[in-house]
């Protein structure tokens, strides 16, 4: 039986079921269509026949999870969201645990977790931050419902976050809902910090007439100071590729 499930294998559900793998936990993984499943299991293999098989249905799916059962959904929110609870609840049980991973509107994840309610299934809204990358090698994760839940998925996802110097990039957030609020104010600082980003870039070629070599240089040295970021150093990165 494995330890946790994830259901839902675009790019970043693929990425996040092989960190997890890959980090010794047992994961069975689930989708919709069948060749995304084949996919990640032939991916499991490739990368060193990490600890991860797949199924053909929901109740197959939910069937080879161990109890209480630990399910992460990385769907399109939403309706998707939606339908696959529907789909997922009708053959779990009380005690289970749902964890919403998608980019989701925060009052949506506080009604499905009242929705779940009845039945005794827990329920997660979780951002993620850090794109397809950092789903594989450690993405930033923002869990909000109840506390006793989040310690049934807790070991798994200290382990799977990201690790920095000071501890690694997870942490109990509060009620359902609060992940979602967090991951939504990440999200407008971010685009805040990139709308900043792209005018300065707009000065710097059509003002100051620097070249893209020039520009590359200029935002590798603010990365080395007070403005050091992850999006400092790929706009760097970006403006010294060479289109072919």
């Amino acid at each position: 039986m494995s330890d946790v499930g994830l259901y839902g294998l675009a790019v970043m559900g693929q990425n996040f079921a092989l960190n997890m793998a890959s980090h010794g936990f047992s994961v069975c993984v689930g989708n919709r269509s069948q060749p995304k499943v084949d996919l990640t299991v032939n991916r499991a293999k490739a990368e060193g026949n990490l600890p991860l098989v797949g199924s053909s249905s929901v109740e197959d799916f939910v069937s080879k999870l161990s109890k209480p059962r630990k399910v992460i959904i990385l769907v399109q929110a939403g309706k998707p969201v939606d339908a696959t609870i529907a789909a997922l609840s009708e053959y779990m049980e009380e005690g289970d645990l749902i964890i919403d991973g998608g980019n989701e509107w925060f009052p949506n994840s506080v009604r499905r977790a009242e929705e779940l309610k009845p039945k005794g299934i827990n329920f997660i809204g979780m951002g993620i931050s850090g794109g397809e990358e950092g789903a594989r090698n450690g993405p930033s994760l923002m869990p909000g419902g109840p506390k006793e839940s989040y310690d049934m998925i807790a070991p798994i996802l200290v382990k799977c976050a990201a690790q920095v110097s000071d501890g690694t990039c997870v942490g109990y957030c509060g009620p359902v809902g609060s992940g979602n609020y967090i991951k939504m104010v990440h999200n407008g600082i971010e685009y805040a910090d990139m709308q900043l980003i792209g005018e300065v870039y707009s000065v710097l070629k059509d003002v100051v007439g620097m070249t893209n070599d020039e520009m590359a240089a200029q935002f590798a040295k603010w990365n080395e100071g007070d403005l050091d970021s992850y999006l400092i150093e790929i706009t760097s990165k970006i403006l010294a590729k060479k289109d072919d």
